[in-house]
């Protein structure tokens, strides 16, 4: 119902939830980073070091394949953690304690739910 009061007593402790949220946005990233690619030589007349590499072959088939790992903006997406265990609930401040690594920057809202594949 619209305008109900959600209180943190709904879990407790041992608890098996998923938590959904935007993950932290890292802006523009290069392969290295974005898609944990190698880097090239970093000597001896090397002409690329950080940068994508080969985007595919020649004339056949004269593209680029689409999914190809390029840079870009990274981050800023919304992501699922699954299975994660409530460790306790404090219903005098309303709070959850949740072990393990929630989703986006802190003061970030979230969405908890009872786990799915639990």
């Amino acid at each position: 119902e619209v305008g109900q009061e959600i209180k943190a007593d709904l879990f407790v402790a041992g608890d098996k939830i998923d938590v959904s949220g935007v993950s932290k946005g890292k802006g523009f990233q290069g392969v290295i980073k974005r898609w944990n690619a190698s880097r090239g030589p970093m000597s001896h007349g090397s002409k690329f070091h950080r940068a994508v590499g080969s985007m595919g072959a020649s004339s056949d088939p004269s593209r680029t394949f689409k999914n190809k790992n390029m840079p870009g903006h990274m981050g800023a997406v919304n992501t699922t953690v699954l299975n994660l265990e409530v460790v306790k609930v404090i219903t005098e401040k309303n709070l959850i304690l949740i072990k393990g690594g929630i989703p986006g920057p802190n003061k970030g809202t979230v969405v908890i739910r009872n786990a799915v594949k639990a």
